[in-house]
């Protein structure tokens, strides 16, 4: 019974914070890559942000360079988002996403968690 929960979401204003949580259930967390992707209304999913299975290697979007910071905590089965300085163009709904330890495996999403940025 695989899950992935999101968090964390909310309304905050221009130059606000959040920190996203994403809580998994049913696999073997430590194993997997995990990601945030988002989708804004009318638009593709795009990238957000990943982080290596040890979490010693982090990529991000251009677009969230130098405000976002993707963490994960093995222990706790939980990968985080911290957006900081959020602009109207963040708004979005946010995705975690899990990559498998192998070519073979499944991949996993959350349902997502609403953020929305505006005055």
């Amino acid at each position: 019974q695989v899950q992935l929960v999101e968090s964390g979401g909310g309304l905050v204003q221009p130059g606000g914070s959040l920190r996203l949580s994403c809580a998994a259930f049913g696999f073997t967390f430590s194993t997997y890559g995990m990601s945030w992707y988002r989708q804004a209304p009318g638009r593709e999913r795009e990238f957000v942000a990943t982080i290596s299975r040890s979490g010693g290697r982090i990529t991000y979007a251009d677009s969230v360079l130098g405000r976002f910071t993707m963490s994960r905590d093995n222990s706790k089965n939980t990968a985080y988002l911290q957006m900081n300085s959020l602009e109207p163009e963040d708004t979005a709904v946010y995705y975690c996403h899990a990559s498998p330890p192998t070519v073979e495996g499944q991949t996993y999403w959350g349902q997502g968690t609403q953020v929305t940025v505006s005055s």
